[in-house]
């Protein structure tokens, strides 16, 4: 059963997993946007341009009311799964060491510039480098 939950939680705290959640969370969030705006405005203005219906000044300023919820929903949703993200991606790397990164150059010791570490000659001060 241990290695079961192991199993389970290696792949669910995986990257492209919690990715792919967060992508279909923000794009729920942003189908609400885009049908809000399509309910609230383009709908309206197509309405009153082509004289199906006509709507007055205070109809028309009260449909942006239900857009601005929904576009106020969004960022409060992506701004909480950014936060839950932060603190996945945080806990993850809790125990994990950093390898030092190899390095590529080196200091000749003639000239003291910084050279790449396989030279055999210094492109500065044309020194033969012995290793």
């Amino acid at each position: 059963m241990k290695k079961f939950m192991e199993e389970f939680k290696a792949f669910a705290l995986r990257g492209n997993v919690m990715d792919m959640a967060v992508g279909v969370l923000i794009g729920g969030a942003f189908s609400g946007i885009v049908t809000s705006l399509t309910d609230n405005f383009i709908t309206p203005i197509l309405n009153f341009v082509t004289g199906q219906a006509v709507y007055s000044l205070k109809d028309i300023a009260g449909f942006g009311s239900n857009f601005l919820a929904a576009v106020v929903n969004f960022i409060i949703m992506a701004f909480i799964l950014f936060c839950l993200m932060r603190g996945i991606n945080k806990l993850m790397s809790i125990g994990k060491k950093e390898e030092p990164a190899e390095e590529t150059t080196k200091v000749c010791p003639f000239c003291k510039s910084e050279i790449a570490i396989d030279a055999t000659r210094c492109p500065h001060c044309t020194s033969e480098l012995k290793d």
